[in-house]
């Protein structure tokens, strides 16, 4: 169970970060030997660390991943390709959002956080598909983000369809290929 969460995060700080290790200092304020030891599941990482580990993602995707977590308990085999089922769930659904025509679609050109002092030079330079489903109820939308490099921006912006249909096309193959290789180590 912890090895398909941790893979999974490693991913999403790969996805947004230089390095891992700047992403621990810079924002975790971590020394790369506690975070190797939760990493290990060695040790548990303090509550505001781990906040701020969940803050990479928004409450849809957290959800999801423990969905994920909750298979590999059932299907251990699964473990190893938990990063791979992660993606490929959140597309899917990104896709059945969008093809719902409820959704609304936001490209973020710059990355934007909550909080200012998270905002670092250790950061990937990458653009921000966001999906969001909402229920006309405050506070209970459900976001689906996808970090991609920023290349695909120009993709997007030189496509002669709208990002809609852009999405529908080439969401999938985009956001799943790019993990493809790096299957988890365990």
């Amino acid at each position: 169970m912890h090895t398909a969460m941790v893979n999974i995060i490693l991913d999403r700080i790969q996805d947004q970060y230089v390095s891992e290790e700047l992403f621990c200092h810079d924002v975790l304020d971590l020394s790369i030997d506690k975070w190797t030891d939760w990493k290990s599941g060695n040790k548990p990482l303090p509550t505001d660390k781990m906040q701020k580990i969940k803050g990479l993602f928004s409450d849809y995707e957290w959800m999801l991943i423990q969905k994920i977590i909750s298979q590999t308990l059932v299907f251990p085999e699964k473990r190893n390709f938990a990063v791979m089922e992660y993606k490929h769930l959140k597309s899917v659904i990104a896709t059945t959002w969008i093809k719902s025509g409820i959704a609304k679609v936001e490209l973020i050109a710059e990355q934007r956080f909550s909080s200012e002092d998270i905002l670092t030079t250790s950061q990937k330079r990458v653009i921000n598909l966001r999906i969001i489903m909402s229920y006309d109820e405050w506070g209970y939308d459900d976001i689906l983000e996808f970090f991609m490099p920023s290349v695909v921006q120009q993709q997007i912006e030189e496509s002669k369809v709208d990002l809609l249909e852009w999405l529908d096309e080439n969401l999938v193959n985009t956001y799943t290929d790019k993990s493809g290789n790096s299957e988890e180590n365990e």
